[in-house]
């Protein structure tokens, strides 16, 4: 893990180097702020909490991260600059993880400059602010988990639009895998632990849990595994690519 807080600093402040991260955390604040309240009636529902906020978090999440992931990798291998990274004293486990959380905390500062709108609900009513912190902990965990799968299939190709195509469609699978038409297609063929295997691996199922101010420790479990077997994958894929 040498030279991990290098790995880290250097690929934050590459975000900021440039339009991209600022185009970004514009884009996530309008978005958020559209579906909070136009589309999930935030003033109209009477009611002071952040679950119009939460609820659209998967589906912005589903597009944005992507576009974030695409570069992570892809746009190493297309410069040939990643054969320069693999060449520094730095560990091959050090790199993806520092890339994964240097993505994970500029999703999280975008995150963060949400807070006029938990402002906001404090002002109109009286909310519970354990509730919407444990809110923000999912959204930051479910991002991470949408992350670590969109750095993996960067590792995997040098084109950036494939990386982001299939990365939100591989991100959209994992959100629905809980769906009623989803497991209806399981069971009428599969056995009753199959489908209950699918449904597990749905994002919207462990984070709507936990936007209702319900920590569950299995849903914390499932993101954190979630995201420690694809940075795994993606190490196989960046060595595997490398002895290519």
């Amino acid at each position: 893990m040498q030279g991990l807080s290098h790995v880290l600093r250097r690929e934050l402040a590459g975000y900021f180097a440039t339009p991209v991260a600022y185009v970004f955390i514009v884009i996530f604040l309008f978005l958020a702020g559209i579906f909070t309240f136009y589309l999930g009636n935030f003033f109209e529902r009477g009611q002071a909490d952040l679950k119009p906020f939460f609820l659209f978090h998967p589906w912005l999440y589903l597009f944005l991260i992507p576009a974030i992931t695409m570069r992570l990798w892809a746009e190493e291998r297309k410069s040939g600059t990643i054969e320069l990274l693999m060449t520094l004293p730095v560990g091959l486990g050090a790199v993806v993880i520092g890339k994964f959380l240097a993505a994970w905390a500029f999703t999280a500062i975008a995150l963060a400059l949400t807070f006029p709108i938990w402002l906001t609900v404090t002002y109109l009513g009286q909310p519970d602010h354990g509730v919407i912190l444990a809110g923000y902990i999912g959204s930051l965990l479910m991002a991470g988990g949408y992350l670590a799968i969109g750095s993996c299939l960067s590792a995997i190709t040098s084109n950036q639009v494939i990386a982001f195509v299939v990365s939100v469609l591989v991100c959209f699978v994992f959100t629905v895998a809980g769906a009623p038409m989803v497991l209806d297609f399981f069971a009428g063929w599969a056995p009753a632990f199959m489908v209950e295997l699918v449904g597990s691996f749905s994002f919207l199922r462990h984070f709507n849990a936990i936007i209702d101010g319900v920590i569950d420790l299995r849903d914390v479990v499932f993101f954190t595994s979630l995201i420690l077997l694809f940075l795994f994958a993606n190490a196989i894929a960046v060595e595997v690519k490398k002895a290519g």
